[in-house]
């Protein structure tokens, strides 16, 4: 039987779980196979996850700085029946979709398996899982998707309950992402490989909870260059301002993508890898950009308002 063709139950920006291949191809030509893997921004998790799964990595070590999302996750890892509970007797209604975004609205006075269900909630009724973009199939429920579209109980639930198999191979945090790299990073082996996927420079305020101001991303930038000991692979869109801050990095791949928010343009994305990663050989490196073209060509999570998500 083949393997599902996704593990994270989430619907996130800028989700990359397609690219595992060749995550794990980076990791055999290094070789980093059988090691740590980090991501300081862990979002949906997705590579991370499909490393886990396919034992190409033996730990992950899961950051975000999100309580939303922390809180999902963590209830994923440790309320695990709560939240199965929580998904089987959910009620797909305007109603309920109103009540769980008014959790997250004031996520500070609810639980954490309060708000990592309304988080899971929202994230799989909304369009393509943007907290901000609106209800599938919009308030009145006329569009071609309703707001049970993206919500096979079923489905997310088995693949939580693999998840929380995998707990001990898991850790769990919820740092600013700079104070990870600071004071988490160091603390894992040389050989571990750290995957950085921050909120991108253009549109970044449209697609997360939280996102950065130029100066924040200008931080971050330095950290990745002087402060991580570890490999280290970063993705972001290509505004001329991220192509600065790592100008002196040599090792990247840019490629296109097609995106739709309201109507179609193409953009593109750059992936930069630290100074002594071997990078694969171009014909996986094809491979890998196959792989986003598929990503992208349903319609791009990270900046589309349709519901064309897994």
């Amino acid at each position: 039987m083949s393997a599902p063709r996704y593990q994270t139950p989430l619907r996130y920006p800028g989700g990359k779980q397609r690219l595992a291949n060749f995550f794990e191809e980076l990791l055999k030509a290094n070789p980093l196979t059988g090691g740590d893997y980090a991501e300081p921004y862990a979002g949906g998790a997705g590579i991370a996850l499909e490393l886990l799964r396919k034992n190409a990595v033996a730990r992950v070590h899961l950051n975000d700085a999100s309580r939303a999302i922390f809180a999902f996750w963590d209830s994923v890892l440790n309320h695990t029946e709560s939240l199965v509970d929580l998904i089987q007797n959910a009620t797909l209604s305007i109603k309920e979709w109103r009540m769980q975004r008014e959790i997250l609205r004031r996520e500070s006075e609810f639980d954490l398996l309060s708000v990592g269900f309304a988080f899971f909630y929202l994230n799989r009724c909304n369009r393509s899982g943007i907290p901000n973009g609106g209800v599938i199939g919009g308030l009145r429920q006329t569009g071609k998707w309703k707001i049970d579209a993206r919500f096979n109980k079923s489905e997310l639930v088995r693949r939580i309950e693999v998840i929380a198999s995998w707990k001990s191979r898991i850790s769990l945090t919820q740092f600013d992402a700079e104070i990870f790299i600071k004071d988490r990073l160091p603390k894992l082996p040389a050989t571990s490989l750290v995957y950085l996927d921050p909120p991108y420079y253009v549109q970044g305020n449209r697609l997360y909870l939280h996102h950065y101001a130029p100066e924040d991303h200008k931080r971050v930038a330095a950290l990745v260059q002087t402060s991580i000991q570890q490999p280290w692979v970063i993705s972001y869109d290509t505004a001329p301002a991220i192509l600065r801050l790592y100008a002196t990095q040599p090792k990247r791949i840019t490629y296109g993508l097609q995106y739709s928010a309201g109507q179609a343009y193409r953009g593109r994305e750059v992936m930069i890898f630290s100074e002594h990663l071997n990078v694969p050989k171009t014909s996986r490196v094809a491979s890998m950009n196959r792989s986003l073209s598929q990503l992208t060509r349903r319609v791009r999570e990270r900046s589309t308002m349709a519901c064309q998500a897994p």
